[in-house]
């Protein structure tokens, strides 16, 4: 799997904060589609630091394992 960063996120725009995360505005996580490399992921709370780029079909596998794993 190949992956790389963007140093600074905040060169992007519309990301959106992934429905797993929290209203407290603690611990998010925000996504960006429609990126051409991937999809890049970013810390809501660093919107100036980095993204990392996931290949779509890795995101796909690991969003789909999340949906279909037991709640804590």
């Amino acid at each position: 799997m190949t992956e790389y960063s963007i140093p600074n996120a905040a060169t992007l725009s519309g990301w959106r904060k992934s429905s797993y995360s929290d209203n407290e505005g603690s611990e998010c996580v925000e996504v960006l589609d429609g990126h051409p490399a991937g999809v890049p992921v970013r810390d809501s709370k660093n919107p100036h630091g980095p993204a990392v780029v996931f290949p779509v079909a890795a995101w796909r596998a690991f969003i789909g394992a999340v949906k279909d794993s037991p709640t804590v």
